[in-house]
């Protein structure tokens, strides 16, 4: 499924994409892998731009902006969780929190709306959900391009074993 915001709407979260890059640490995450072959980068810009789009065809009464700026933010980590050592053991568990304490402390205006949508985006993982539209949007988008990166990269590997 192609998903396509308009010009305008591109230009509102490109613009919220760049101020993240330019005050935060958002680029260092380009040198993790998340699912399959993508960054943790790609699948933080793609995990918002799948977000913003629900968010707009729906028509739901969200915060534009903290849903952006959430969703880029969700897995802010910052580290490979693939290595094999202890602290990454439960990764899936854990990272939400993990995000969320980078994200409080290099984004001093981070919002209420914000903070749950990092601290709740694993879902039903992690037993507490989200408390506002913004962050069940992105419960759904992450789903959505976890599953798409996971099923990718498994072609990926099958194609190769073809070769």
């Amino acid at each position: 499924m192609a998903y396509q915001l308009s010009e305008e709407q591109e230009k509102i979260f490109y613009g919220i994409l760049e101020e993240l890059c330019k005050n935060t640490r958002i680029l260092e995450s380009c040198q993790y892998m998340q699912h399959g072959s993508t960054s943790v980068f790609r699948h933080s810009v793609s995990v918002a731009y799948v977000c913003y789009y629900l968010a707009e065809k729906m028509n739901a009464p969200v915060d534009k902006r903290s849903l952006i700026r959430g969703a880029l933010l969700h897995d802010y980590f910052l580290y490979d969780w693939h290595e094999k050592d202890a602290s990454h053991k439960w990764h899936g568990f854990h990272h939400a929190k993990r995000a969320w304490e980078n994200a409080l402390r290099d984004i001093p205006d981070l919002n209420e709306v914000e903070q749950d949508m990092i601290r709740c985006h694993m879902f039903p993982l992690n037993p507490i959900p989200p408390k506002y539209m913004e962050g069940w949007l992105l419960c759904c988008a992450d789903k959505i391009c976890s599953g798409t990166e996971t099923v990718a990269g498994k072609k990926l590997k099958m194609r190769k074993i073809m070769l």
